[in-house]
């Protein structure tokens, strides 16, 4: 490991929650990105033992590990010397305020990996126009159940005329530690939401499991709206979309079965708690559910599939991207726009999608450069 530097003069990276297990995928990237930076955590020892013992071939990067308290005050000194923060750390509507506010103050760009809903749209609303006036990117929902299936979106929106979104997402696997928290959490205290003649519009939470058909295979999968994901938020403020609504889950149909009575459960159970109570109880919910952290995944196994179907009055495109390891792709889109944003500036600054800051062909071309997804399946009807 490289040798401390107080200053962090020569690393312009910070990922916050690097000891995570998508933390330590991003840090995988950046390495070989060669990108110099700061793994940076509550805990130093945790952080350090997840680089040491999680992260392949982390002795040829340069890095260094800083414990760092989850205050504005804190985070912005850690944050003045870096031009991009990559942050992993969620529930993102309870933890992410602190780092967005510092990045602000530190006048850094800022990017997550987040799919709550609620929390893209405080971004939006409350962050988005200041860190637009200071010239800086603030990127929430950077990962591949967001941004692949908007890569998707893009490519059918390519022909003009198509004002409505059909968003499928599936993965093969299982959430992490941190992301089954994150559906509890995102469930017990927000609505989901899809987008209908550009207004958000709840999801019926009593809908329970939607049957979808997947491309490339005869068996139907049981969707949710999954917090009502990202999409939504990202197309309101676009002029040729005016209907989005995105749906996703495991193919994992046993599992996926499971969750809609662990949520519902979960929910009854912590109705009448304080909120600190009940982050408490939620905790514990989501580790009887997930308990360990999963393995590396199997490009064999852990499959995902994006599937966009785009329509208007008059014409109609399918898009289909399959692809595999869906946390490293998520590692790679959060490398890939540090590596960006330490050369040029953003396609867009101020509240904006991966797409919309580095260009949807530009993230196409570096998922399929790593082989970690096919070649998109885009069918149009004019």
């Amino acid at each position: 490991m490289s040798t401390p530097n107080p200053a962090h003069a020569a690393r312009r990276v910070v990922v916050y929650g690097a000891s995570g297990y998508t933390g330590r995928l991003v840090c995988e990237f950046l390495r070989q990105f060669r990108i110099p930076f700061v793994a940076a955590g509550r805990d130093k020892a945790k952080v350090d033992d997840s680089m040491r013992t999680h992260v392949p071939g982390i002795e040829t990067a340069d890095f260094e590990v800083v414990q760092v308290e989850h205050t504005v005050e804190a985070l912005t000194s850690l944050f003045e010397d870096a031009d991009v923060v990559l942050n992993t750390v969620g529930p993102f509507s309870d933890l992410g305020p602190e780092v967005v506010q510092a990045c602000l103050a530190a006048g850094t760009h800022y990017t997550d990996t987040t799919g709550e809903q609620d929390w893209l749209i405080t971004c939006d609303e409350q962050y988005g126009a200041k860190f637009a006036d200071a010239g800086l990117l603030l990127a929430p929902g950077i990962a591949q159940m967001y941004t692949t299936g908007e890569i998707a979106a893009q490519l059918c929106l390519e022909t003009p005329g198509l004002d409505t979104l059909d968003i499928a997402v599936f993965w093969g696997g299982s959430p992490t530690i941190a992301s089954t928290r994150t559906i509890l959490v995102n469930a017990a205290t927000s609505a989901a939401h899809y987008l209908e003649q550009n207004e958000y519009v709840p999801f019926d939470p009593g809908q329970g499991l939607v049957p979808l058909v997947v491309p490339g295979q005869h068996e139907l999968a049981q969707s949710l709206p999954w917090g009502g994901t990202s999409h939504p938020v990202w197309f309101r403020r676009d002029p040729r979309v005016a209907n989005v609504k995105a749906q996703g889950g495991v193919f994992n149909a046993a599992l996926m079965h499971g969750v809609p009575q662990i949520v519902a459960q979960a929910l009854e159970a912590t109705k009448d708690m304080t909120p600190e109570d009940r982050d408490a109880a939620l905790t514990a919910t989501a580790r009887q559910v997930m308990n360990v952290m999963p393995p590396r995944e199997n490009p064999r196994v852990n499959k995902s599939l994006d599937s966009v179907h785009a329509s208007g009055p008059l014409g109609r495109a399918h898009c289909v991207i399959h692809g595999n390891s869906n946390y490293q792709q998520t590692g790679l889109l959060q490398a890939f726009a540090a590596h960006w944003l330490l050369q040029q500036p953003p396609k867009r600054v101020g509240f904006a999608s991966g797409c919309q800051a580095f260009g949807h062909h530009e993230l196409l071309g570096i998922l399929r450069s790593f082989g970690l997804v096919s070649k998109p399946v885009l069918t149009v009807q004019d």
